[in-house]
């Protein structure tokens, strides 16, 4: 096979050329995709930054509580943050502040109160931080099939093609299917990432669940103890 046959060959089945090739609904598939596997990083990428930055700021904000001497400095601090551990610690306080003003105080009421306050509020900001995460999973398990029906599309294309040439020949054959697999590969450019992704960044939420849990476990145990010491 002469060289410049070769070369225009492996042009015509370069990526490039396979878009250009395709027919509208196989293109539609590929840009499809392609604009999925972009929002897929911007996804990605984004929460990756929120959830270190969230996690960072919530090891200074347990530090900065259990070594401060002033409680109410420190809970107007808190009920002007966006962070979730300073939003769980607020919604106690507030209830703290509002139970104790019942005379006489329902001790075990407050103490169940606390718990489903600062539970509801945990449960709230952990629903925040996997908003997004949703799409990354129906990327994941959708694209491949997307990918697919592009390439099943190609693929009757190109028989459809080959009947018409009545060639059966690879130089007939292999730009067609090309395409058609194109799609597949697409798919799963977009779908790999997604998977990849959400299992980490879900394992991360979990972790800042945990952390957020296990800090209103323990404000709920030292407001427990502070109400023993209540008059009334």
């Amino acid at each position: 096979m002469e060289p410049d046959l070769v070369m225009k060959g492996a042009e015509s089945l370069s990526p490039w050329a396979l878009f250009l090739q395709a027919d509208f609904v196989v293109k539609a598939v590929m840009i499809g995709l392609l604009l999925a596997s972009i929002w897929t990083w911007s996804i990605i990428i984004s929460q990756s930054r929120k959830l270190t930055r969230i996690g960072a700021q919530t090891e200074r904000f347990e530090e900065t509580f259990w070594a401060a001497d002033d409680v109410e400095t420190l809970a107007a601090k808190a009920s002007k943050s966006d962070l979730p551990a300073a939003r769980v610690f607020t919604a106690g306080i507030e209830e703290w502040r509002q139970s104790l003003k019942l005379k006489p105080i329902d001790r075990d009421g407050l103490r169940a109160r606390l718990q489903t306050i600062m539970s509801s509020a945990s449960a709230r900001e952990i629903e925040e931080l996997s908003d997004r995460l949703n799409i990354l999973a129906t990327v994941g398990s959708v694209a491949p099939f997307v990918g697919l029906f592009g390439t099943v599309w190609g693929i009757m294309r190109s028989f459809t093609a080959i009947a018409g040439a009545q060639n059966t020949s690879l130089a007939v054959v292999a730009p067609g299917i090309a395409e058609a697999l194109f799609a597949t590969a697409i798919g799963l450019f977009a779908a790999i990432p997604a998977v990849i992704g959400y299992n980490r960044l879900l394992h991360r939420v979990g972790r800042i669940e945990g952390r957020l849990n296990g800090f209103a476990d323990e404000l709920h145990t030292n407001l427990s103890r502070e109400l023993d010491r209540q008059p009334g």
